[in-house]
């Protein structure tokens, strides 16, 4: 069972501090639309510009990130990652206190922690890939995924009844600290990491960002796993701030309730992440890619039918389940073939390229998703979203391409 099977003391450790980082994400999770929203009185443009612009920006300062990351050992960056986030998280609730906190500051957080998060994923990719044996990689993935879901389960509902007793930047803090548990935890993890090789001082600064997206781009199945990517979590990711304004504001949801709305569905991830060695092993992985690929795309216009009360709950949670239990198993399954098929010199560059081409696609959406809500209201704009996403399995890779030894890009000094 992929539950069981033992990946060693150190994978332990990494595992361990992915999961006080996750929780801790988990009862954050929509803090700051929320705080946007009940405290700063924000309407739909400004709460889809708190999660398109904060991630923009954040994706800018990444770019710079990505080739400083491939030519350093990757567990100091991972740990300067969490305490940076840990430090910036920090203002939020000491802001609130003073009676400081505003717009612009928030969008500043988001920022600074959507490029360390991004250069964290970037550096624990790397690291993973030589931490674990090559056959465990999809074990692991798994693993981090079905941490991921189980966390969001459980945070938002523990969120919202911490926000409705102890104020709105409660999460927050919580959240903060869990970035610097995490940063503790990995500093337990023991294992010899060489240092990375460069023959050259200038390859660093050559190729850059640019030798990751050239990777991607020369790959054909990468290619059309990006594609399809970027487009699906951009526009499942635009209906957040939507749900926030539709929920909380033009149908009366407590916070509770808008935290459950979201928290109870993530219980399929546990589900799906764990089917996914066995269905690889049955299926295929490209039976994966094509068929799971699809079904995550064709429910979010289920969203467009949400109401008041009990109904427009239920609702909400049986369309966001749909999406979790096929993305929960789609999602280990890519991230593993993304390693499997990108060399080790190019690791920290590739994803990076990848984290940063999904987050533009997701600033780029939700901040289009916001201005069509505030036109049209949030159901129109959930409506469109819905229509675009079935269009995304046209992108999905027709046949399974894999090279067993992947072609290096070559960086010009």
């Amino acid at each position: 069972m992929v539950g069981r099977r033992p990946l060693g003391r150190d994978f332990g450790w990494l595992w361990a501090a992915y999961a006080v980082s996750a929780y801790g994400s988990g009862l954050g999770f929509g803090a700051f639309p929320l705080i946007a929203v009940v405290v700063l009185h924000a309407g739909p443009a400004e709460v889809s510009a708190l999660s398109a612009v904060g991630p923009a920006m954040g994706v800018l300062i990444a770019v710079p990130l990505a080739p400083w990351v491939e030519f350093r050992r990757k567990r100091p960056v991972m740990i300067a990652m969490d305490l940076t986030r840990f430090a910036v998280m920090a203002t939020v609730p000491v802001a609130y206190a003073f009676g400081w906190l505003g717009f612009v500051q928030l969008l500043v957080v988001s920022a600074v922690v959507a490029a360390a998060k991004i250069a964290f994923n970037a550096a624990a990719g790397a690291y993973l890939k030589g931490l674990v044996r090559p056959d465990d990689l999809l074990v692991a993935n798994a693993r981090f995924e079905s941490t991921n879901w189980s966390s969001i389960a459980v945070g938002p509902p523990l969120g919202g009844a911490a926000i409705g007793l102890f104020g709105p930047v409660t999460t927050v803090v919580a959240d903060a600290l869990s970035y610097l548990f995490s940063a503790l935890g990995i500093t337990a993890v023991r294992g010899r990491e060489e240092a990375p090789r460069t023959t050259d001082k200038g390859q660093a600064r050559a190729g850059g960002l640019s030798d990751g997206w050239r990777h991607i781009m020369g790959h054909p199945g990468l290619r059309a796993l990006y594609l399809n990517n970027m487009l699906v979590a951009g526009l499942i990711m635009a209906t957040e701030p939507l749900l926030a304004v539709l929920l909380l504001r033009r149908l009366g949801f407590p916070p509770w309730q808008y935290g459950l709305a979201f928290a109870a569905p993530c219980l399929g991830g546990l589900i799906g992440s764990r089917l996914a060695r066995r269905v690889v092993a049955r299926y295929g992985r490209h039976a994966v890619f094509r068929t799971v690929g699809t079904l995550r795309a064709i429910w979010l216009i289920g969203l467009v039918f949400v109401r008041p009360g009990v109904v427009g709950l239920v609702t909400v949670i049986a369309v966001e389940l749909a999406i979790i239990v096929n993305m929960s198993l789609y999602t280990p399954v890519l991230a593993t073939y993304r390693l499997e098929q990108t060399p080790k010199h190019l690791l920290a560059r590739t994803l990076s390229a990848w984290s940063i081409g999904q987050q533009a696609a997701i600033a780029v959406l939700t901040a289009l998703g916001g201005l069509l809500a505030d036109v049209t209201g949030p159901r129109t704009a959930l409506t469109v979203a819905g229509l675009l996403i079935l269009t995304t399995p046209l992108l999905l890779p027709r046949h399974d391409h894999v090279a067993s030894e992947p072609e290096p890009v070559c960086s010009r000094s």
